[in-house]
Order: structure tokens, then C-alpha cells, then sequence
């Protein structure tokens, strides 16, 4: 498969966080006021949880993955973590459920190019698991119907 590589990584990267914020609020119109957790629901594919884990003025931190039922209980993969800049209208990932966040890392703030390879792969991975989701029609609960989707 051939990897994507911007010249310019980071005017692109800015460009791929403003895109997956605006996938986001197209996945999730509600984002910005919804409870602790939400499930977005399509007719075949295994549903899709979020999760609040911390909700500030200019910054809302969530938890995307897909829940399989698996008999003994729920399986939860991939997992990925995201903070919301509500401010500057961006989504950045901070890590996934293989990779560390950048600051667990990369301790040399001077590897800034190693830092933006880390941060534009999984952003790129972002924005590709969004557009999927999208494809799929996945619906998440409006705040009229949040009773009937929220676990």
C-alpha cells in the first residue's frame, strides 16, 4: 500500500485536524453537548462508542471505538483518543490503542520531524476511519434522542 506523504507536514497536518473536526461534527452533530458516553448505530456494522473523558471550555477529550459483542461480554477495538478544540475548530488524535501519545514518545522536542511523521499517521488513520463511518451511516443520538441511544 503506498503511504501518503505530504511535503509540508505541517500545514497538512493542520489541514487533516481541521477535517476530522469537520467529519466529527458530520458523524456526531451533537458532539459538542452530548453526555458522557454515546453509541452511533448502522444497520450491519458493530456499534460505535464514544466516550467523554474530559470536557473543558475550549476542549472536549474523547474515546472512539467500535463494541463487539462477543458473548462474554464487550470487546472494544480500535481505540482512539481525540481532543476537540472547540476554539480553533480542530481534532487532533493523541494516541491509539497501539501507539503511545507523542509525549510518552518522543522526549527530544528537537525530533520535530519524527514528531510530525507520529502525529500525521495517526491523524491520516483519523481521518480514513471517519470517512468510513461516514460511508457507513452511522447515526449517533440527537440531544431530542439521546434517551434511546445512550448506554
Amino acid at each position: 500500500m503506498m503511504q501518503v506523504n505530504p511535503v509540508n507536514k505541517a500545514i497538512c497536518l493542520e489541514w487533516l485536524c481541521e477535517s476530522n473536526y469537520r467529519k466529527l461534527l458530520l458523524l456526531i452533530p451533537d458532539l459538542l453537548n452530548l453526555g458522557s458516553v454515546a453509541v452511533g448505530k448502522t444497520a450491519v456494522q458493530p456499534d460505535l462508542q464514544l466516550d467523554v473523558i474530559e470536557r473543558s471550555t475550549h476542549t472536549l477529550t474523547i474515546r472512539l471505538n467500535y463494541r463487539f459483542n462477543l458473548g462474554s461480554g464487550d470487546f472494544l477495538t480500535p481505540e482512539i483518543k481525540v481532543r476537540v478544540y472547540r476554539d480553533v475548530q480542530l481534532a487532533e488524535v493523541l494516541c491509539d490503542c497501539v501507539r503511545f501519545d507523542v509525549a510518552r514518545v518522543f522526549k527530544d522536542p528537537g525530533k520535530t520531524g519524527e514528531i510530525l511523521d507520529y502525529k500525521w499517521r495517526m491523524n491520516y488513520f483519523l481521518g480514513k476511519w471517519l470517512d468510513h463511518c461516514l460511508q457507513k451511516n452511522y447515526r449517533f443520538p440527537s440531544l431530542g434522542s439521546a434517551k434511546e441511544m445512550l448506554v
